[in-house]
């Protein structure tokens, strides 16, 4: 007997969370095996790539937090355009009943899956019953309505902590170390510039943040605190090109080459352009005495 739940599960966050504790329960309670079904890419990046958003976790990321979850089995669906035209009958007589063997699924009290035909939770009851899976509908997160899109709103207004509530935890985008201009050495804050590894992932508003690094390179969770800069930096003349850079606050040593997380704790302040350079330096020493307090106090 196997219980399961399908869905894209970007960030894995709190509502998707309170979800999977519920797939986890009722497979205990029937004596049967916990299964998540997940799907390889956005199923908008299949049927409308213009509209596809960014996403909240990599593929491998998505996996490492679904596991942490203690489900029994995640088995992950290639999404395509012949899986799009399946309605939600066939999907469950063909995925879930025949390919997967499901007994049971449990369903979020407002997702919907398979070709849209206006279904409801009743009809999905009505499929169930005729092809032999009982069809569960799960509770919502209590208090509130969490959900992907909110996350990726508040990202795209720089509005980390309200991102990191949702989800859970602090956001996180993965960057490799690279070869920059060296001004922030020259204005006496050197900045290790990163480029992106993970280019679906969503890169949260310009701006100034507080934020904690993690290394490839060190075999532990040791994380160092940092300030970060995204941005077109418009005091250099940077043009459009958009630059990520941080500057850690406990840390000496070369960094090139390395691949950096970073976890999004607070933001500082907007972008914005500064009279010249001894303003904008004035404003760095701020903004790094502004993130020793938030992150020495956590």
């Amino acid at each position: 007997m196997t219980v399961c739940s399908i869905g894209f599960f970007d960030g894995v966050h709190r509502g998707h969370q309170c979800l999977i504790r519920q797939v986890r329960d009722e497979a205990r309670q029937r004596g049967a095996r916990s299964l998540l079904i997940t799907f390889d890419r956005h199923p908008r990046s299949v049927f409308a790539p213009e509209s596809a958003p960014c996403l909240l976790t990599s593929a491998g990321e998505k996996m490492e937090l679904l596991r942490a979850t203690g489900v029994d089995d995640i088995y992950v669906l290639p999404f395509d355009r012949a899986m799009a035209a399946l309605t939600a009958r066939e999907f469950m007589q063909q995925i879930l009943k025949e390919q997967l063997g499901v007994s049971a699924l449990v369903i979020g009290y407002d997702h919907h899956f398979g070709r849209p035909q206006g279904e409801s939770f009743e009809d999905y009851c009505a499929y169930g019953r005729e092809i032999g899976v009982d069809v569960v509908q799960a509770a919502e997160l209590e208090g509130e309505h969490v959900s992907s899109s909110a996350i990726r709103r508040a990202l795209a207004a720089g509005d980390v902590a309200t991102a990191a509530g949702l989800l859970g935890r602090p956001y996180s985008w993965t960057g490799r170390v690279v070869h920059g201009h060296a001004v922030g050495r020259q204005l006496g804050f050197p900045t290790a510039n990163l480029e992106g590894t993970e280019p679906e992932k969503l890169l949260p508003a310009r701006g100034s943040y507080a934020i904690q690094v993690q290394s490839d390179a060190v075999q532990c969770d040791a994380r160092w605190n940092a300030m970060l800069n995204i941005g077109h930096r418009p005091t250099l003349d940077n043009g459009d090109n958009t630059t990520v850079e941080a500057h850690l606050l406990d840390f000496r040593g070369d960094l090139y080459g390395l691949t950096l997380t970073l976890f999004f704790i607070a933001r500082l302040r907007e972008e914005r352009r500064f009279a010249d350079e001894s303003a904008l330096m004035a404003q760095l020493s701020q903004d790094r005495e502004a993130a020793c307090a938030i992150l020495q106090s956590r």
